[in-house]
């Protein structure tokens, strides 16, 4: 009996050890949500007009990823809809905390930005169902708790594959006497946004690409395929019929590297947007011809998926990541109009035939006007998470291409990718530099008014972050 109790006390501090690494070790849970509307018409974000779609082409999700590591655990979330409010993530995140016992700052919730998405945030003309939004709140919310739920052992790998040729830079330096007038009735930009492709009046783009598809590969810890969570600068692909609701290349992305990876129905493909607030599908210097319906969404998502199976299928994966993860809020000042500005805004309004329905011109005028009466100041949230070596940055912005490249360069941690469009909503973040050359993603609107050295004042903090989570 003495030997029996002296070898339990032995054998005691091995099984301690062993229950510490299992508990350890990284577990896993995926699951989407179908966010398409019950009823139609419904009011679709991306235009300056309010635009009904009588019905959905393919569904929208919000699509769940749960990672667990010892005593952290994160999510995250993509939703097919142009723009989320901080409002709406804040809402959901506080209900998925409430049944999963995952912190809110350890949520990382985006929105794809795709054009052919329900309304949830007022924008331009375009008005949100007040029930649409709540149910919009309850699926994001419902995604994480269905992930939450189906934790199991996983293991992980991530990379980098290179596309060049779907992303381009839509600002263009253009010949002398091919600028167009702003909303504002000035003629100071000096780049013109989507200018004729294929025009003799191209002479370069103002900015650069970003060609990288970052991804992040779960399995189980038998080798079947989990989730992926991929991230490309890419604005949208388009040619979408205008009544027709699509979550474009990110729905169809998710689909197909699903079956490329053979994964079954608990598979969950996920589509991020990553800095393409200057970045779109259109190639400039030689147009492609036009296409049908969906057929670029269709061959851009297939080229995306070959790219990323081509990465993913070779890569070894483990059981061991840490995960850290850093939430900041930071306070920024708002572009206000000066007298002159306000004054022609007023005229404008005063003069608008249609109230109801203004034109382009005067919807910047009515924001103008507002943006005026507004608040001086806005808080924005950032994040900076850290999964073993890889990092992951979240800026809640349409964020320019350059500003990513930087920040993946200067990152301590390779590979780093940034999810934009993240735990709210902050408009285009132009570069201090994009902001002399104006155009339209500089143009002051609710979709554009952060103060000009904003993305200096962002970048700070995140490499803050970042430095502090991989010592």
């Amino acid at each position: 009996m003495l030997r029996f109790i002296f070898l339990i006390f032995l054998l005691l501090p091995v099984c301690q050890l062993k229950a510490k690494a299992a508990s350890d070790s990284l577990q896993a849970g995926a699951a989407k949500y179908d966010i398409t509307p019950r009823s139609f018409p419904v009011s679709m974000t991306g235009s300056f007009q309010d635009r009904k779609a009588q019905s959905a082409h393919d569904p929208l999700h919000a699509r769940a990823l749960v990672l667990k590591s010892g005593d952290t655990s994160i999510a995250f979330v993509v939703c097919d809809i142009c723009l989320i409010s901080r409002e709406i993530f804040d809402a959901a995140k506080q209900q998925a905390s409430l049944k999963t016992g995952i912190p809110t700052s350890n949520m990382l919730t985006s929105a794809t930005h795709t054009h052919t998405a329900p309304t949830s945030v007022p924008l331009a003309q375009c008005h949100p169902s007040s029930e649409y939004v709540q149910f919009l709140t309850e699926g994001i919310a419902q995604s994480i708790i269905n992930a939450h739920a189906r934790l199991e052992p996983a293991q992980i790998a991530w990379g980098v594959a290179q596309e060049p040729a779907e992303v381009n830079n839509r600002r263009w330096y253009v010949k002398e006497g091919e600028i167009l007038p702003n909303p504002f009735g000035k003629m100071t930009d000096k780049v013109r946004m989507n200018p004729p492709r294929g025009s003799d009046i191209l002479i370069k783009p103002a900015g650069p690409i970003d060609p990288a598809i970052s991804f992040l590969s779960v399995q189980t810890d038998e080798g079947r395929p989990l989730a992926l969570l991929a991230n490309y600068s890419l604005h949208y692909v388009g040619g979408i019929p205008p009544n027709q609701l699509s979550a474009d290349y990110f729905g169809e992305f998710a689909r197909q590297i699903k079956k490329r990876l053979g994964g079954d129905e608990t598979f969950v493909g996920i589509m991020s947007n990553g800095t393409s607030g200057d970045i779109n599908n259109y190639n400039f210097r030689e147009p492609r011809p036009r296409a049908a319906a969906f057929e670029r969404v269709i061959a851009v998502a297939s080229v995306i998926a070959d790219k990323t199976y081509d990465a993913v299928k070779d890569l070894k994966y483990r059981s061991d990541a840490e995960i850290v993860l850093q939430e900041r809020t930071l306070d920024l000042g708002i572009r206000k109009p000066d007298q002159g500005e306000l004054e022609y805004a007023k005229k404008l309004l005063a003069a608008a035939k249609d109230p109801d329905r203004l034109t382009t011109n005067e919807v910047y005028a009515r924001e103008t006007v507002n943006i005026d009466k507004g608040p001086g100041t806005v808080n924005i949230k950032l994040q900076a998470l850290r999964i073993g070596e890889l990092g992951i940055v979240a800026i809640p912005c349409e964020v320019f291409a350059e500003i990513g490249l930087e920040i993946k360069q200067k990152s301590p941690l390779k590979p780093t990718f940034v999810i934009a469009l993240a735990n709210g909503y902050n408009g285009y973040l132009p570069t201090p530099e994009q902001h002399v050359l104006q155009g339209y993603e500089t143009w002051r609107s609710s979709w554009s008014y952060l103060e000009v050295d904003a993305s200096t004042k962002i970048n700070q903090q995140i490499f803050q972050m970042l430095n502090q989570i991989s010592d």
